[in-house]
């Protein structure tokens, strides 16, 4: 079979990626000996709504018993110990993990996996309750520690993007992992990739490239004609507070179902934002006063945004604007981290220190959940697969399990 041609354009972006054997200006070979991983059974999950349950019936009997004695008020007693909507899921892994992503199979919602640093693949069969290890035999053959950043899956077809930079496939519904040549001299760090159709995907570099595929990987075309610094440091800094010689990467970067990206420097003092077709990242004054932290689109279509510090801002609207409004929640001091959407109107917000705060009208009003109070952990992502599967991942291995 004859080698694969990279399409060749105008944009200096383009070309960088090759399938099966490419030449590269600045290609590395690594040679290592094998190695291989046990798989390790998963511990059962902890039920904490049983926990709870319990908790409560236990405290409310006592209370009744008390009160005649001490006035002691059992109402404030059943509403203390308010059943939670999530339980927390232990894993075959080590302590200090940081987990980064998850996804299932479309086909089979049993069947799913989790990523994270120190090259961290685990599999579910069960829907998430119980997770075995992984391993990809091209990922060992080499003396890296993988950062696996992103996952996504349509139909049976998965793509998977880690740090130093990898990319994998798989048709199989996960079965077997394929990996796919990168160039050395694709710039910046993959952390996104999405599954838009058969043997298509769409990838994001933490520099602002994007890159999309139509034949699994075999070639792929540009879609922004350079990187974020470049368009900024050229063009289009003036007015943007922090962009001028911008050379940062993105801190976060969100894609709205229509394919709409919004990104955070990294610094947080500015957002950029593409759509399809935009042949640069139009970058964005931020509204507020302290630095960005993350931000992402809802599930009305409009964006979220959290500021260091703790505090969250919502759109006026939807579509892409610079016109926010904060919104009080109770996040104890700690940051705010990441915000995922069960329905339009109910979404949940995660962060430091074991905060977790749910909505139930479209982002008006917050309540605390007490699920993670007592988790020593930092929670990174919320992830609703639909509105009956949800995760929450953490470092130190947690992974919350949605209850409904």
């Amino acid at each position: 079979m004859a080698s694969p041609k990279l399409l060749i354009d105008s944009s200096l972006l383009n070309s960088l990626f090759t399938h099966r054997q490419p030449t590269f200006l600045h290609s590395r070979n690594f040679q290592h000996p094998s190695r291989t991983l046990n798989s390790i059974r998963a511990s059962a999950a902890l039920n904490r709504r049983d926990f709870i349950a319990d908790t409560a019936a236990t405290a409310a009997a006592l209370s009744l018993s008390l009160s005649p004695v001490i006035g002691f008020n059992s109402s404030s007693v059943a509403r203390a110990d308010t059943l939670s909507e999530w339980e927390r899921v232990y894993l075959p892994i080590d302590p200090g993990v940081v987990l980064l992503d998850i996804a299932f199979v479309p086909d089979d919602p049993s069947h799913g996996f989790l990523l994270g640093t120190r090259q961290t693949l685990l599999e579910t069969k069960d829907g998430g309750s119980t997770w075995v290890s992984r391993s990809i035999s091209s990922a060992e053959d080499e003396d890296f520690n993988y950062r696996f950043n992103a996952i996504s899956f349509k139909g049976k077809e998965g793509w998977i993007v880690g740090k130093p930079a990898i990319l994998l496939h798989t048709s199989d519904a996960g079965d077997s992992w394929e990996r796919i040549p990168l160039s050395a001299e694709l710039p910046g760090d993959m952390v996104y990739i999405k599954a838009t159709g058969e043997k298509s995907a769409e990838m994001v570099t933490d520099e602002g490239a994007i890159y999309v595929t139509a034949n699994r990987g075999y070639n792929w075309k540009a879609a922004v004609q350079e990187t974020v610094s470049a368009t900024l440091n050229r063009t289009v800094s003036s007015g943007i507070s922090g962009a001028s010689y911008y050379t940062g990467t993105f801190n976060t970067v969100n894609r709205s179902p229509e394919g709409n990206y919004v990104a955070v420097s990294s610094r947080g003092n500015f957002y950029l934002t593409w759509e399809p077709g935009q042949p640069y990242w139009q970058p964005h004054n931020r509204a507020v006063a302290r630095r960005i932290q993350n931000m992402g689109w809802r599930a009305d279509g409009g964006l979220w945004l959290l500021v260091r510090g703790g505090g969250l801002y919502l759109s006026k609207g939807t579509g892409i604007t610079e016109e926010f409004e904060e919104i009080p929640v109770q996040s104890r001091g700690f940051g705010i981290l990441d915000v995922g959407y069960r329905s339009k109107e109910e979404a949940w917000a995660a962060g430091g220190s074991g905060v977790l705060l749910k909505t139930t009208n479209s982002g008006k009003s917050w309540s605390r959940d007490k699920a993670a109070d007592n988790i020593a952990a930092n929670l990174y992502s919320v992830k609703f697969i639909n509105d009956k599967q949800g995760f929450v991942l953490g470092n130190d291995g947690v992974l919350l399990k949605y209850l409904g």
